[in-house]
């Protein structure tokens, strides 16, 4: 039989919380290194961000200091850029992370003698999640050597043969002693309960083996008595594990009833989700929103931004009408005209004969779009005006309402999501590649899908459309 280690399980809270002491240990130090370097890291980002930006902080030119605030934003340590003029009024305000807290760096940005104006940057602090994620092998490392110091010591601290043997005496020779001390007060009481009657009665005096028969059946008595205590014991023991094995199987079988409603309940929802996806496709909504991360189109001001925005809204429109004069989309038709706002635009387009393909024709429109989005803004961006990247997004019109929140969810820039019935995608299949959502956590995100490519003819035809959209621009 195998004995486990005196103090074992005192002995691993110790062990724990040495290693908890000496994670916290590893902790601090590491924060303290890494708020150095961030520190120098960001006094070094400021006086660059002043060097580059001090022509347009003189001139108060608002896009050109939100353009090069941007590329700062985009360092993972920072979070905000604060950029005022010398009568300290903001001028552009780059990053949106009130959650998020950190050190701010400020510095003065001057002309020679003169204060134009100064910049102010806020670096996020490093959580301790991510200290002990970047130093996981030490972490790791240092919990296997404990958990090996635990096992070292469970296992050269077990009691030797030689100790249970001792033990074993000591523990013999205290019941022999007790069993001794049980014998010898009910030997006394037999002697007494025998004198007693040897003087009333003038008995013949017991003999010397009589007495050594009644200390032996005494000895008998208290050996049986405490082996039937023992017995009972083991008995109550048994009965307790039973009734608890009992609940156990109970809790197994509730549990047994709980994942069979789950699995019914999954597969009425596997259900739904097919019926949902047999009904026709009549009608597609195409709907373009701007990739706004920073809210710079609400800041923007009207003199700017509407302009923008009729520009796009001629754009969108003017891609409709060229993409529905090739042959391959005969029979669709728009139902409205689009009219871009700061939540962007969307256009809907109907089958005049159950032969038109309009599923196709949505995707092609979307991906139209963002392909003429795309020459806008890189456009804009070298001649330093202010233009927004996109993200498209095509459904069904019985799905719009949950594309919008797609899209607003986990689109990203330059991104064409696609949330169709089987019908749709069947249209869509033999021209377009797509591919599913990775980890989706909504039943609308295992639906969707992400728009990975078209083969040569579509792409052709795309971008012959694409080339006569911008004719009429440049014309115009």
């Amino acid at each position: 039989m195998t004995y486990l280690a005196p103090r074992q399980g005192l002995f691993a809270i110790i062990i724990l919380v040495s290693f908890c002491l000496q994670t916290l240990l590893l902790v601090i130090s590491t924060d303290q290194q890494l708020s150095n370097s961030r520190a120098l890291k960001g006094e070094q980002m400021v006086a660059q961000l002043i060097d580059e930006a001090r022509l347009s902080l003189e001139n108060k030119d608002r896009v050109s200091l939100s353009v090069i605030a941007n590329r700062y934003t985009s360092e993972q340590d920072v979070t905000r850029i604060l950029i005022k003029d010398n009568n300290d009024e903001i001028l552009v305000p780059v990053g949106n992370a009130p959650m998020q807290q950190g050190d701010t760096i400020s510095q003065i940005a001057t002309n020679g003698d003169a204060v134009i104006g100064s910049v102010a940057l806020t670096l996020k602090d490093i959580s301790k999640g991510e200290i002990i994620a970047m130093q996981w092998p030490f972490v790791i490392g240092t919990m296997l050597l404990h958990l090996l110091l635990w096992l070292l010591y469970g296992y050269l601290a077990r009691p030797t043969k030689e100790q249970i043997n001792a033990l074993s005496h000591d523990i013999q020779e205290l019941y022999i002693e007790q069993y001794t001390q049980v014998d010898q007060r009910g030997y006394n009481r037999d002697v007494e309960r025998s004198s007693d009657d040897a003087a009333n009665n003038h008995p013949p005096a017991a003999s010397e083996s009589e007495i050594d028969d009644m200390v032996t059946s005494a000895r008998k008595f208290n050996v049986q008595n405490e082996v039937n205590d023992y017995l009972r014991t083991q008995q109550n023991t048994e009965i307790t594990d039973a009734t608890g094995g009992s609940v156990d199987a109970d809790a197994d079988s509730l549990s047994g009833e709980g994942n069979t409603t789950e699995t019914d309940s999954a597969g009425t929802g596997h259900q739904s989700s097919k019926l949902s996806a047999t009904r026709s496709v009549d009608k597609v909504r195409v709907q373009i929103v701007f990739h706004d991360e920073f809210n710079m189109l609400e800041r923007l001001a009207p003199a700017q931004r509407l302009p923008y925005l009729a520009l796009c809204t001629q754009l969108f429109n003017q891609a409709v009408t060229e993409l529905l004069k090739q042959p391959l989309l005969l029979g669709v038709s728009a139902m409205n005209e689009a009219q871009f706002a700061d939540n962007g635009a969307s256009v809907v387009l109907k089958a005049d004969n159950s032969h038109a393909k309009v599923a196709l024709a949505g995707v092609m429109l979307a991906k139209l779009y963002l392909m003429l989005n795309k020459i806008i803004h890189d456009k804009h961006i070298e001649l330093s005006r202010f233009a927004l990247p996109a993200k498209a997004g095509v459904s069904d019109d019985a799905q719009s309402e949950a594309m919008t929140h797609l899209l607003q969810s986990i689109g990203k820039k330059e991104q064409l999501l696609i949330l169709l019935p089987n019908n749709g995608l069947k249209q869509i299949s033999n021209h377009i590649q797509v591919h599913s959502i990775m980890r989706p956590t909504t039943v609308y995100e295992r639906e969707c899908a992400i728009f990975d490519g078209g083969n040569d003819s579509m792409i052709q035809r795309l971008a012959d459309v694409r080339n006569a959209v911008l004719m009429i621009e440049e014309d115009e």
